[in-house]
């Protein structure tokens, strides 16, 4: 048997401290067996030679290797640097005190290991425990910013900081989801999840050390083009026009969609990939809300039409900037509150995270559009034929709406309404698994880290959703619900690598497409499988 990696390994020159072997993989099921065999694609010799890759044979970041001993040095400095930041009230006000204590109260019981994802569909990887980074990082705290550190090491666990653990444990900090499950199980509170949040901020914040998808295709572009997409207010415009020709042909339903009302009861925010990848939610939502006689708008001001934020999940500077953006326009447009549509890291972006940041005339109220289009259901103004959704339906929790912030119950009862097939996951709720693609990971496709996602952090998910639906015929359609587009990101891509639309039958798609699918009055059905109709 091989030993066991430890976290002293980290800092220990090696090829490679992980390497995922063929049947390593958590097992998949029929008709899926031929996957059970698959391992991550080799990384090109260059890209192994020019960044490091030592952790485990992928890569999310892609760090340059330092050419000389002194730009060594000047990293581990910086590191240190940012470090001794990360511990200080004045520059981590937000976040100190929960790290703290996830810092000091750690029984190494393993329970947060059983809830994870990662580690469990890895095979057990050790360097995907969630305390394995934690441990880390807490040695390297004990040893180097805590007085007598590095005379009581020996006892604490001792680390050498080094270049080669510094860039191991970037890379690190890019194998969780942030999904925050083992947290949820921990029997004292511990935040494994904070831990590597953390981390991450502190490399992009300190070292200028993060992925390319989530900086400069993320929050950088979003704050000077406008969106996360790179479509510019112009272009945003345009895109709803088409959305509303889309919808009128598709449904049989004309829809005006606002632009900048001034006084407004709504503000509702997308995340401007959903004009892309999905308008069909946009249109839906607009559907609805004129259906329902609700005041709204979009607003056209850059940042204004794109929800996201991906400041939350790597860097604080960046997530302050793209929320206060928000609140401001928010603010000059009047409105009574801002509505987050589908998109769960929107959520815990604008409301949890932010409450620390807009107070004052900043704190305009928001809301989840889960609960919003629970309302409009339950105002009995509008009326649903659920026959029209008589297909199978299972629901998706997405992390950051569900486990961060407790909005469970809205959608199970308007699904419980207007989806008579529908059937839960197991585990559901605040216990459901990531879809393998938070925390930036579904935009994040460099090098060969889809594989590792698709692969690794979306297995569980997968395997989820075959549950749900095992009773169900091959030739059924079946609809996968998950209400937020990193969430349906993922599980667009995991679908399409298991070719599970071709071998199952398994779609996937909104909660509020759900909703005007079974509107009464629509001529034609908005939702689709493949060519055919979901109802005729």
């Amino acid at each position: 048997m091989k030993d066991l990696i430890k976290p002293a390994d980290i800092s220990r020159a090696s090829a490679g401290l992980c390497r995922i072997e063929p049947g390593d993989l958590a097992p998949l099921p029929p008709p899926y067996e031929d996957f059970n065999a698959t391992v991550l694609k080799p990384l090109p010799a260059d890209k192994v030679k020019a960044l490091e890759t030592s952790l485990d044979d992928t890569l999310a970041i892609g760090i340059p290797k330092p050419a000389t001993p002194e730009e060594e040095e000047e990293l581990v400095r910086r590191f240190l640097s940012g470090l001794t930041k990360l511990f200080e009230k004045k520059n981590n006000w937000t976040f100190l005190q929960p790290l703290l204590l996830s810092m000091e109260h750690c029984a190494r019981c393993q329970t947060c290991s059983e809830a994870c994802p990662v580690f469990e569909m890895s095979g057990r990887k050790e360097i995907y425990r969630p305390i394995f980074r934690s441990e880390v990082l807490r040695r390297i705290y004990k040893k180097y910013l805590t007085p007598g550190g590095k005379l009581t090491a020996k006892w604490t666990g001792d680390i050498d900081l080094n270049w080669t653990a510094i860039a191991r444990l970037a890379e690190l900090a890019y194998r969780c989801s942030l999904c925050r499950r083992c947290a949820s199980v921990c029997p004292i509170g511990v935040d494994n999840g904070l831990i590597t949040h953390e981390l991450r901020k502190l490399f992009s914040q300190e070292m200028g050390i993060a992925p390319k998808e989530l900086h400069e295709k993320g929050t950088v572009l979003h704050l000077r083009a406008g969106s996360s997409t790179g479509m510019n207010p112009l272009a945003a415009k345009d895109s709803v026009e088409f959305i509303q020709e889309e919808m009128e042909e598709i449904t049989g339903y004309k829809v005006d969609i606002p632009w900048d009302v001034e006084g407004a009861d709504i503000l509702l925010l997308h995340n401007a990939g959903e004009m892309l990848a999905w308008p069909e939610n946009v249109g839906a939502f607009a559907i609805l809300f004129q259906a329902a006689g609700l005041s709204w708008t979009l607003s056209s001001e850059a940042v204004g039409y794109d929800a996201v934020n991906y400041g939350l999940w790597y860097d604080d500077v960046q997530l302050s900037r793209v929320a206060a953006r928000h609140a401001h326009i928010a603010r000059r447009l009047k409105v009574k509150k801002i509505v987050l549509g589908e998109c769960g890291h929107a959520h815990k972006a604008l409301t949890v995270i932010a409450d620390r940041l807009l107070t004052g005339d900043l704190n305009i109220p928001r809301e989840s559009a889960l609960v919003t289009l629970e309302a409009i259901v339950k105002s009995g103004k509008l009326k649903f034929d659920p026959r029209k959704n008589d297909f199978p339906v299972t629901l998706h929790d997405p992390c950051n709406v569900v486990r961060s912030m407790g909005i469970v119950e809205p959608q199970r009862r308007i699904l419980r309404k207007i989806a008579p097939r529908f059937r839960e996951m197991t585990p559901h709720g605040v216990d459901n698994y990531c879809c393998g693609g938070g925390s930036g990971f579904a935009i994040m496709s460099g090098y060969n880290f889809t594989d590792w996602r698709n692969l690794v952090s979306s297995r569980k998910k997968f395997l989820q959703i075959l549950q749900a639906f095992e009773s169900e015929p091959p030739q059924t359609p079946k609809y996968v619900c998950a209400p937020c587009s990193n969430c349906k990101g993922a599980i667009r891509d995991i679908l399409g690598y298991y070719d599970a639309e071709k071998r199952s039958r398994l779609y996937y798609g909104g909660l509020v497409e759900l909703l005007v699918n079974a509107l009464d009055g629509m001529k034609k059905p908005i939702i689709l499988f493949g060519d055919e109709p979901s109802w005729t």
